[in-house]
């Protein structure tokens, strides 16, 4: 399962189960992705694609959002975890 947290424009926020547990969250966007860690600071960790310009725009969505992906992506795991 990998829940959506957030659409926004033409972004996809989401996370994907059964990976790593340092908070992050995935962008999906025209087939391309990118994945910003949120710990300690809001950080690009990988990039597949989506250009420059638009890692700009969802950097800045993500940093806007970066306390409620946190707390949805720890009420994710644990949900994970106690399966």
């Amino acid at each position: 399962m990998s829940p959506v947290f957030r659409r926004e424009s033409e972004y996809t926020f989401k996370i994907y189960s059964n990976e790593e547990e340092r908070i992050h969250i995935h962008v999906l966007c025209g087939g391309h992705e990118a994945k910003f860690w949120l710990e300690p600071q809001v950080e690009l960790a990988r990039n597949t694609g989506i250009p420059e310009h638009k890692l700009n725009e969802i950097k800045k969505i993500v940093e806007k959002y970066a306390d409620n992906f946190k707390e949805q992506f720890r009420q994710h795991i644990g949900k994970r975890i106690d399966d």
